[in-house]
């Protein structure tokens, strides 16, 4: 609640609180010019998250408690990796935050994996790159070592 209020007041201040009225199915519904100003100031936010760590994640619940197959299946193949220590963000606590990132990246689904600030996919692309080595790669770029590379030698 606390983040509607700063950003409608940072939006009155900027002079960005207009009215816009807009004709829905016969209708006419406001909607603030607030949301559209929240809207920029999110994804600049949400190019400032996607940057802090070397690997984020967008998910539904946490990775202590996915709330959805999706996301589990995501935690489930970082922890394969030895990927611990990474951001994510429960979109479930935030409809904006839910909403906006899949603005921010053009893609229509949670969870959503970054590594670098580069948007990497949902759980299908993070599987498709487990199954098919890329993602031992790509960690590796990251400077981060695939715990699954450990594994191989130990059972060699």
């Amino acid at each position: 609640m606390n983040s509607l209020i700063r950003s409608t007041a940072r939006c009155i201040r900027s002079g960005a609180a207009v009215c816009l009225l807009r004709p829905v199915e016969g209708s006419v519904r406001a909607a603030s010019a607030r949301f559209f100003c929240a809207s920029t100031d999110l994804q600049k936010d949400l190019g400032e998250m996607v940057k802090k760590d070397k690997v984020v994640v967008f998910m539904k619940g946490t990775p202590a408690q996915p709330m959805c197959g999706f996301s589990n299946a995501v935690v489930q193949i970082l922890r394969m990796h030895g990927v611990d220590h990474y951001a994510s963000y429960n979109v479930l606590e935030d409809q904006d935050l839910r909403e906006g990132v899949k603005v921010f990246s053009n893609w229509p689904t949670i969870p959503q994996v970054y590594f670098n600030g580069e948007f990497v996919g949902g759980c299908d692309i993070l599987l498709q790159m487990h199954q098919n080595g890329d993602l031992v790669d790509e960690l590796k770029k990251l400077g981060i070592r695939s715990a699954l590379l450990d594994a191989e030698k130990e059972s060699k």
